[in-house]
């Protein structure tokens, strides 16, 4: 199957369709052999966080000498962005062929997450990888990568997102997301809710599985220098380093040294040198990323208002300037209401913008919003016009954030890359927001 077939094949499968449910995946693994059962696995859940964590994972993993595999979602610009082994993303000739494989033995339509889903469990499997790291996409219970038995269950925290299909209630959730907590496993949590880890606990009771809490059995602390500390299960580690922005990756980086060394009791030992190298190494894009200087431009994939919650924390600690522009897009099943609520306030000017996604909210429905909310802002129809309207509007000292999906975010990095606008070299300037409050 050549390029073109494959991206056709592919658009076939309709991307917005969302699926639940175990049947269709495990019988078409079980016509490709089961490759999920030729490696061991370790699966992240949670509603935040998950794909930093799974990225610091892989990347302490392929740092300590193992082929690691790497399976995420949703992709910024290319989908073989979603399959990586080892830093390095599905070769093309390889994908086509392994699209082509998989759709000759399926019986029944799958979603296109769960054909993607196959195609990497297979690659995997061709290419002899030790371990493989896989986010889930949506929940855990019901979701495509739930069919793997992981050496270690991580769940990085719960928040409320994707109510439609995992409930209204933070029980609800987190009871669909305990699903990949298999019986007599491990799992590991950053969840502190109450109520979150009363429905943890009493999962693990039932399944006999071990259960670690981070602040109770794993400690993450900031050093005087500015390094972390890393207090563990088996181990502590001083002076390390994350390069992925914001004080919530502490968290992340915890549940990400906790699975490693819970792997390294069952046959993958790892040493300090890989835990310093594989975290300093650690890239993962759209995650309060800079992606240019003069203005200050930062591309942040939040889009639930717990991580827009995180963002506006990151933005009024670690940064401080005239200005801040925000370009907001957003889907149509997510709580941009909320979003806008938490992230407005902080905007001297706030510009809207369509997402090419059947999912996406009309902007012109966003902008109704944000005027009931008592703020102003300016609707544009695409990107590209966005971007230029935000450039447009700031100093050399404001500071542009565009937030709210992750489907807006590879949208802004394709237009980037293809105007050549990137640049990282330059020293990070403080911003200080502005309320945009209409009087």
């Amino acid at each position: 199957m050549n390029q073109l077939k494959s991206t056709t094949y592919l658009a076939g499968l309709n991307v917005d369709k969302m699926h639940f449910g175990l049947k269709a995946i495990t019988r078409l693994l079980s016509r490709l052999g089961n490759p999920q059962d030729s490696y061991k696995t370790i699966l992240i859940a949670g509603t935040n966080g998950k794909g930093s964590t799974a990225a610091m994972t892989s990347s302490i993993l392929s740092s300590a000498g193992y082929k690691a595999g790497l399976y995420t979602s949703p992709h910024l610009v290319d989908v073989r962005e979603r399959i990586v082994i080892n830093g390095k993303k599905i070769p093309l000739n390889e994908f086509n062929r392994m699209i082509a494989y998989v759709k000759d033995k399926m019986e029944q339509p799958v979603t296109y997450f769960e054909f993607l889903t196959a195609v990497a469990l297979v690659y995997f499997q061709n290419q002899q990888v030790d371990i493989a790291v896989l986010e889930v996409g949506l929940g855990g219970r019901l979701d495509a990568t739930n069919v793997c038995r992981p050496l270690v269950s991580v769940i990085t925290n719960i928040a409320f997102d994707h109510t439609a299909y995992l409930g209204n209630t933070l029980e609800s959730i987190t009871r669909e997301k305990a699903g990949i907590i298999k019986r007599n496993g491990v799992c590991i949590t950053a969840a502190g809710q109450k109520k979150v880890l009363d429905v943890l606990e009493d999962v693990c009771l039932r399944r006999r599985s071990k259960l670690y809490r981070l602040h109770r059995d794993i400690k993450i602390k900031k050093q005087k220098d500015g390094l972390l500390t890393y207090r563990g299960l088996y181990r502590d580690v001083k002076n390390l380093t994350i390069p992925l922005r914001g004080e919530h990756q502490r968290s992340n980086a915890a549940m990400a040294l906790a699975a490693i060394e819970l792997c390294a009791k069952k046959s993958f030992p790892v040493d300090d040198t890989a835990i310093y190298a594989g975290l300093k190494n650690t890239r993962w894009e759209a995650r309060m990323e800079i992606i240019q200087d003069r203005p200050l431009f930062l591309l942040d994939g939040a889009h639930n208002p717990a991580g827009i919650d995180v963002l506006c924390r990151s933005l009024k600690n670690d940064f401080s300037s005239q200005r801040l522009i925000l370009i907001f897009g957003a889907l149509a099943d997510k709580d941009y209401r909320r979003m806008l609520q938490i992230i407005a306030p902080l905007a001297s000017k706030i510009i809207l913008t369509q997402i090419k996604t059947g999912r996406a909210v009309p902007v012109n429905d966003i902008m109704e919003t944000v005027k009931e909310l008592g703020y102003a802002a300016i609707v544009t129809q695409d990107v590209n016009q966005a971007i230029k309207q935000a450039m447009a509007m700031a100093g050399e000292q404001d500071l542009i954030c565009a937030t709210g999906s992750f489907y807006l975010a590879g949208e802004i990095k394709q237009a980037f890359r293809k105007f050549s606008l990137y640049d990282n070299k330059k020293p990070v300037r403080k911003i200080q927001p502005r309320p945009a409050k209409v009087k």
